[in-house]
């Protein structure tokens, strides 16, 4: 063969297979954009179940959630399980399988939402089939240890809610009415967007991309697994409750050796709630810690986000696109049209 015919052929392949990298790069980001649900409108049905922890002397929260449900022209089915008992758990494994696989199955369900969380929704994720779900979408709603399934609802090609849980209402709904009526405007799909308070640590800056995230330590566990997140490009939100400052860094610095961080587009931190103090202080504030972790990157960072494992808990769509414009100044996470 000619130098020349060689060197036509090869260009003429490189052209071709070119051309099929583009497709399939952009069949790829075609298949990022995540599939919203229907919101609800007054009499659809919501199912409450108990993916997680044992719900021991809770009956008066669940039944205080079908009220306010009610009140807002919903329907209720209470998980048959969700009272059931297991050492730590709402019930054995396959119990807690079933309430949610049934609440996914059933087209006559726009919604399900967790009763709380605590810990066990990662014990189910190899059993849940999203066959039926993927022809009739539905919310799933919750956050902490739900951020288990918000991640897997992720990687399936759609989108969910971070919001407050059954166990999550007081007596008086005024004390948490933020939290609430979050919840509210979100699972009727009215906009909501929030106006962070002002932080000496922001990083800022200007990004768009889909949000993603829930507890920290979740986040970390699911490393390596189908549940992963590919952050690339996206707005990664972070919460956590109960760890000692190390834990916090070794999570992050974990996620970073992992390229959790490399491509992500911006970073809004929530509520580290009940921080534990270990013997040896740290030495910096939690933020700082964020800051120093994450020093490589330049992407913005804001902080306060009101969500996370305190009462005001505002609500917020997983896998939709959001602007987050961050200032030392108050910051903006604004949920865009889609």
């Amino acid at each position: 063969m000619s130098k020349i015919r060689y060197f036509l052929l090869l260009s003429c392949a490189l052209f071709f297979f070119g051309k099929m990298n583009a497709q399939d790069v952009s069949i790829q980001q075609n298949q990022t954009a995540l599939i919203q649900p229907p919101y609800l409108k007054s009499g659809d049905t919501v199912a409450i179940v108990a993916p997680s922890g044992i719900l021991k002397n809770r009956n008066d929260e669940v039944q205080q959630a079908v009220a306010l449900l009610k009140s807002w022209g919903l329907n209720t089915i209470v998980g048959k399980h969700v009272f059931s008992k297991s050492d730590h758990f709402a019930g054995t494994d396959a119990e807690r399988c079933e309430d949610f696989q049934n609440a996914l199955d059933d087209p006559t369900v726009s919604a399900i939402w967790c009763a709380r969380g605590g810990y066990g929704t990662v014990r189910i994720l190899d059993k849940l089939d999203y066959d039926k779900f993927k022809v009739n979408p539905k919310w799933i709603i919750g956050y902490s240890d739900i951020t288990a399934l918000h991640n897997q609802i992720h990687n399936e090609g759609f989108q969910s809610i971070h919001a407050l849980m059954c166990v999550s209402l007081t007596k008086d709904l005024n004390d948490i009415n933020d939290t609430v009526e979050t919840f509210k405007s979100t699972i009727f799909g009215n906009p909501v967007n929030y106006t962070l308070e002002s932080s000496d640590y922001n990083r800022v800056g200007v990004a768009t991309g889909p949000l993603v995230g829930g507890n920290l330590t979740v986040l970390h566990t699911m490393l390596g697994s189908r549940e992963s997140i590919d952050t690339s490009g996206k707005i990664l939100f972070i919460e956590e409750i109960g760890e000692y400052k190390y834990h916090i860094d070794r999570m992050l610095q974990s996620m970073k050796r992992a390229g959790y961080f490399d491509n992500l587009s911006g970073l809004v931190v929530g509520d580290m709630s009940k921080m534990r103090k270990n013997t040896t202080l740290w030495g910096s504030s939690v933020e700082q810690l964020v800051l120093d972790a994450l020093s490589d990157y330049d992407f913005p960072i804001a902080f306060n986000m009101p969500a996370g494992h305190e009462k005001d808990n505002r609500a917020m769509v997983l896998g939709k696109t959001v602007e987050l414009k961050v200032e030392k100044g108050n910051s903006k996470l604004i949920f865009l049209d889609e």
